[in-house]
């Protein structure tokens, strides 16, 4: 039916070296960092000094200082579904897990819970309010949930001669799968990429892949008329979105990052020293920007018409996303701070989430100035990646297989 100096080089350090080139790589395909024995978080989730009981309102800490968790709760994050792992949809936080709970974003509190429902490390897929997974019995479908209530509302399928179609990405028209096409001796050398209607559940169309092109390491986002998508960071494609048509292709370097951003009509990657800037329409680069020799750029993210990113030597950009222009860089975070990987803005702040860093975790920046206004970190002394996210006024965070909400302060 239808409908992610010193002298002395620290195991710290070598994390964070490992972090600017293979090392997200490998993490990309499901590899995480060893840390402690995880605490007991309570399930229900768990009220904390900074908010009244239900987590309702909450009080500014003082300057220099991060505020304490309104709320915290376990996760059964398992770290597989890399960049997708974390995700809020209206009031609803949800993690990438068996099972996968969705929990009240002010409160904490459980509102529904579903075991088996999907496949181990499935990417949360959003597009018109539904979430979208690929089915955990292994039989091809793709279904969709309600993520106020966990409750099916939609499935379809490729067909039986495709290998677990995997979505990785959707929109209010469809939602946009990755399939291998299983050979006589079942073996899948080749892929599609296809495209299937949320009203109707039917194929709107269906394109092989070039041969050799992998089936893992995608990231993709549908926006307006175009489907962006890199493979293991060695291309950058778009096609149409009502066709399925590559418009074109560019190769870029082994080096890139997980995550890049589309911005009026751009699409803008970190390519080893360089952030790159290609048109949508046509693929020609309209700008680039190098960091310093021996660096490279992390995600970009363009929140509030402003592109951020982080360099692997603990610098800080703002850039405008149009020309390329440097707004700001802050180096005096070298000596102070972990990079970020991930990025969320709420009102005049900038959160960053770190990773491979035990003394890292969410860094609040001054979006104007790239000042570090505080870090907030559990000291747990564990050192997976953290993730952040905005939730109005509220920040959903995740570390290893705990969940808090922090204010937006």
């Amino acid at each position: 039916m239808g409908g992610r100096d010193g002298h002395v080089v620290s195991r710290r350090q070598i994390f964070r070296l490992a972090g600017t080139g293979l090392g997200l790589t490998v993490f990309g395909a499901g590899v995480v960092g060893c840390g402690p024995e995880e605490e007991a978080v309570a399930p229900g989730g768990s009220a904390k000094p900074g908010g009244e009981k239900n987590g309702d309102t909450f009080t500014t800490p003082p300057p220099g200082t991060a505020p304490e968790p309104l709320w915290k709760a376990a996760a059964a994050n398992t770290s597989l579904a890399g960049l997708d792992a974390l995700a809020v949809i209206g009031d609803v936080v949800l993690v990438s897990g068996d099972p996968l709970v969705g929990r009240d974003m002010v409160s904490g509190k459980e509102t529904w819970s579903r075991k088996g429902v999907t496949t181990p490390g499935a990417k949360l897929i959003v597009g018109g309010g539904t979430l979208y997974l690929a089915s955990a019995e292994y039989d091809g479908d793709v279904v969709g949930l309600d993520p106020a209530t966990g409750k099916e509302t939609w499935r379809s399928r490729l067909g039986k001669k495709y290998e677990q179609p995997r979505p990785i990405a959707a929109d209010d028209r469809h939602v946009y799968v990755l399939a291998g096409i299983l050979e006589k001796d079942y073996t899948t050398p080749n892929n599609v990429i296809a495209a299937i209607d949320t009203t109707s559940g039917k194929i709107a169309w269906r394109e092989q892949r070039d041969a050799g092109t992998e089936e893992y390491g995608i990231t993709a986002a549908a926006v307006g008329e175009r489907l962006v998508y890199t493979d293991y960071r060695e291309n950058v494609t778009v096609r149409d979105t009502a066709t399925g048509r590559q418009l074109w292709t560019k190769k870029i370097s082994r080096s890139n990052n997980r995550r890049f951003a589309v911005h009026e009509g751009l699409v803008i990657v970190a390519d080893g020293r360089w952030l790159r800037a290609f048109d949508l329409a046509d693929g020609k680069e309209r700008w680039s920007l190098r960091t310093e020799e021996f660096s490279s750029f992390n995600d970009p993210h363009v929140l509030g018409g402003v592109l951020y990113a982080a360099d692997s030597a603990r610098g800080m950009w703002a850039v405008d996303p149009g020309t390329g222009k440097q707004i700001w860089r802050n180096e005096d975070l070298r000596d102070s701070a972990t990079q970020a990987w991930q990025f969320a803005k709420v009102n005049g702040t900038l959160y960053g989430a770190t990773e491979f860093d035990e003394d890292g975790g969410v860094h609040a920046f001054d979006a104007a100035t790239g000042k570090l206004r505080w870090t907030y970190n559990d000291r747990t002394g564990d050192i997976q990646q953290w993730y952040v996210v905005a939730a109005g006024d509220r920040l959903a965070v995740m570390h290893g297989k705990r969940l808090y909400a922090l204010p937006a302060v």
